[in-house]
């Protein structure tokens, strides 16, 4: 929204302009003067580094780097464009690169900027001291990496992506600076854009709800795996859907038809069958055609995975979700005299 000049008399609006028509620069106006008022953008962060580059390609450079009261490292990028360009995915990039420092490298980086600004202050004990810490604790440093992004305007590609990477755990913000009146008297606008301030706690609260739901999904995920017993041989420490493949195979291979097989899951197609002998591209080849939905990836089609058996070629299945466990049972109580068992690893 517009921001407007009010006097006793009238209300009058003052006119946006751009970083470009007030002849600021990235670097050496918006950059510059950020890094001394920090907190507009960003709130409890200590600027450690400018244009930080501990990597050896020298051409990827974060504008400012930070640490937060908790400390976490925040990566913090600026635009003076209209649209954001492609930040988003620049600092994510640079958030992953300096996802493993450590309070030493940070000290040692912090030092380099004091040196640089000519300020004399000590880089170990003023991190200490903006941390509220009485020596280093390398275990609870840097766990954590914000990503803070500052432009004159966002694309809706870019808020977009912000705000699904928020949804996926990762902390980012966007920032808009709009600058308004003439370049003898210029006003910043700041506005959080992402996430909205008035919605901020409100969507923390969505994301740890979030979080928690996937780790509820993970957590009842069944990790199963399986030792397998074909005559004298034995296949270790299998996930369950290669456990129905050995015991499937090692049934055939013993004499078993496969359409018996098929009749003990009732609840699912366990074989896809062509006639003919194929190898594991061709028969690949025969689902797809077959299927309109060309779904091969839901059966094993390897060569040594296929089935060749009479005048037909078998491939198995490899979806059984909760119910592998029942599958195996119902298997093996056809194997008595085939020396195939199954033992679980729990």
């Amino acid at each position: 929204m517009p921001i407007y000049k009010m006097t006793k008399d009238s209300i009058e609006p003052i006119t946006p302009v751009r970083f470009a028509e007030l002849n600021l620069t990235e670097r050496g106006d918006l950059q510059r003067l950020l890094r001394d008022r920090i907190e507009i953008i960003a709130k409890d962060v200590l600027v450690i580094a400018e244009e930080f580059c501990d990597w050896s390609d020298s051409r990827r450079r974060i504008d400012l780097l930070g640490v937060d009261r908790e400390a976490n490292v925040v990566v913090i990028e600026l635009k003076r464009t209209e649209d954001g360009g492609h930040m988003e995915l620049q600092a994510v990039r640079y958030a992953a690169m300096v996802s493993a420092i450590t309070f030493e490298q940070a000290a040692l980086a912090f030092a380099k900027y004091l040196t640089d600004r000519g300020d004399q202050r000590d880089p170990v004990q003023t991190l200490l001291d903006f941390l509220g810490w009485d020596e280093p604790q390398e275990d609870i440093f840097g766990q954590s990496v914000r990503i803070v992004l500052a432009s004159a305007e966002f694309s809706k590609e870019l808020t977009t992506t912000a705000l699904w990477l928020r949804e996926q755990s990762v902390d980012i913000s966007c920032v808009r600076l709009q600058p308004c009146g003439t370049s003898d008297n210029t006003l910043l606008d700041v506005q959080q854009v992402v996430p909205l301030p008035e919605a901020e706690d409100y969507q923390v609260r969505v994301q740890k709800r979030t979080a928690k739901r996937r780790e509820s999904r993970e957590s009842s995920r069944d990790f199963t795996r399986y030792d397998i017993t074909v005559g004298s041989r034995v296949i270790e420490n299998q996930p369950k859907r290669r456990a129905i493949l050995h015991v499937v195979k090692g049934l055939v291979d013993s004499g078993v038809e496969p359409e018996q097989l098929a009749k003990l899951v009732t609840w699912k197609y366990l074989f896809f069958q062509a006639e003919g002998s194929f190898t594991g591209d061709q028969i690949a080849e025969q689902i797809a055609q077959r299927n309109s939905k060309g779904n091969v990836r839901r059966w094993f089609v390897e060569d040594d995975e296929i089935i060749q058996h009479g005048t037909s070629t078998y491939c198995i299945s490899n979806q059984w979700g909760r119910r592998t466990e029942e599958a195996l049972k119902a298997f093996i109580e056809t194997s008595d005299s085939h020396e195939i068992s199954v033992k679980a690893r729990r």
